[in-house]
């Protein structure tokens, strides 16, 4: 309709440009009236001049409007310009287009917003890069578990984390990977899952970054624990009616033997001994291990650090003095409170200087160190630290294992019992060892 009326408007101009040359040259050369043909020229002038106009306007207009299609700029405004008319039409067409292209922009932004506000808060990491390792995005939760302010490409990692790094460039799509991170006395296991995307013909990889290491520890604590239970019933199943005879048989002995006892009924007797009391003692080995499987569920209570420090310290204080530990205490702030089981975390506590008490001894001006704090999460954590030589490498993976332990004669609960009490707080418990010089146990708790 806008096309039709600027052909119109056109053709009315170009068919009064011919009028009015034909009048011209009839005045001019029929009439001999050069003042009249002075004004017809002139009118044609004006004719030539407004034709030119109208071609003109709508061109500018035109391109005017597609240069704010190109570059999204839509602040153009077409309504009002022009002396009316077809021009009004046509302005009114432009502006209902750039009002479209307007509502349109607005609603992507307002979608793009909206995924980005949900990619920011989702609880899982994400990351996306290029196939050169530059960084398009890295959302909340891949900075807190990547421990980063902001990165720009994949590659900035490999001085804190160069397996991480390694990891991310090496996957493939549809690609899982588990690594190992270490951050300061913290560790995690994240899960990398990759998919692969092009956008504006760029080669876009997508990683998801979850940390499993709550999930895994309580896989490997209920795989323990089953095997705990099955075992201790077998043992106890076995060992208990051969304690139960043993007695049995010695009491039968003092009845029917004379009081001239036969050669070798000492003997007899010694083993039967020893056979009663290595039973009792494996059984009350093997009730230790079930404590492994019969944790109660804590009763959470707001504890003050100090004071938990305090109590454990009076506690050990004969025992410190005996190692000759000198036991420090640090709470910051000083009020700093838990929320825990006072009768568990005081045994988790007691198990890791008691440990930490043997490991210092001998090393020349022993010390352990019980300290509270905030992580940068404003979170609770207790470390204990002591200056012992150290665990070594390939022992830092397995002391949380039960039945293993470093300590000759140890019966490799302590730990695992700790382990399993801080999961029953929602927290963890991590170690990490500086060969020679000393050794941090760090308590982290959700509250």
């Amino acid at each position: 309709m806008v096309y039709k009326k600027f052909r119109v408007a056109v053709y009315l101009r170009v068919a009064a440009l011919v009028v009015l040359i034909g009048l011209f040259f009839f005045v001019l050369w029929r009439l001999d009236l050069p003042a009249a043909a002075v004004l017809i020229g002139l009118l044609i002038a004006g004719q030539v001049v407004g034709l030119f106009r109208t071609v003109d306007r709508t061109n500018r207009d035109l391109a005017r409007f597609f240069d704010s299609v190109r570059f999204d700029d839509f602040s153009q405004t077409f309504r009002g310009k022009g002396p009316g008319g077809s021009f009004a039409d046509l302005h009114g067409a432009l502006a209902r287009v750039i009002e479209a292209f307007r509502t349109a922009r607005a609603d992507k932004e307002e979608q793009a917003l909206y995924l980005q506000t949900v990619v920011q808060h989702i609880g899982i990491g994400l990351l996306v890069f290029q196939s050169d390792g530059e960084v398009e995005l890295v959302n909340n939760a891949a900075r807190r578990l990547l421990k980063v302010g902001q990165l720009k490409s994949v590659r900035d990692l490999e001085g804190t984390h160069p397996a991480l790094a390694e990891a991310f460039l090496r996957l493939k799509p549809q690609d899982r990977g588990l690594v190992k991170v270490e951050a300061g006395d913290d560790q995690f296991q994240l899960l990398l899952h990759a998919a692969e995307f092009k956008q504006r013909g760029r080669d876009l990889t997508l990683v998801s970054i979850q940390d499993i290491r709550s999930e895994l520890e309580e896989r490997e604590i209920e795989a323990w624990q089953k095997l705990i239970r099955v075992l201790t019933h077998e043992i106890m199943n076995s060992m208990t009616p051969i304690s139960s005879l043993a007695t049995t048989v010695e009491g039968l002995i003092e009845k029917s033997c004379p009081a001239a006892e036969p050669e070798g009924l000492d003997d007899i007797r010694g083993a039967l001994r020893t056979i009663q009391r290595r039973s009792e003692g494996l059984l009350h080995f093997v009730d230790g291990y079930r404590n492994l499987a019969r944790i109660s569920k804590p009763d959470l209570a707001f504890l003050p650090a100090a004071d938990l420090f305090a109590q454990v310290s009076q506690l050990l204080r004969a025992r410190l003095e005996e190692c000759g530990v000198r036991l420090e205490t640090a709470s910051n702030p000083a009020r700093l409170e838990v929320l825990a089981d006072p009768d568990l975390l005081e045994q988790v506590l007691i198990n890791l200087v008691l440990n930490a008490c043997d490991a210092a001894r001998g090393r020349p001006e022993p010390r352990i160190e019980m300290a509270a704090s905030l992580d940068e999460r404003g979170r609770p954590v207790v470390q204990v630290r002591d200056n012992g030589p150290g665990i070594a490498p390939e022992n830092l993976d397995k002391i949380f294992v039960p039945f293993f332990s470093t300590k000759e004669g140890g019966s490799g609960i302590g730990l695992s019992l700790s382990r399993q009490i801080m999961r029953l707080h929602g927290g963890s418990i991590s170690v990490s060892s500086k060969a020679g010089r000393e050794t941090v146990f760090t308590l982290r708790f959700k509250h």
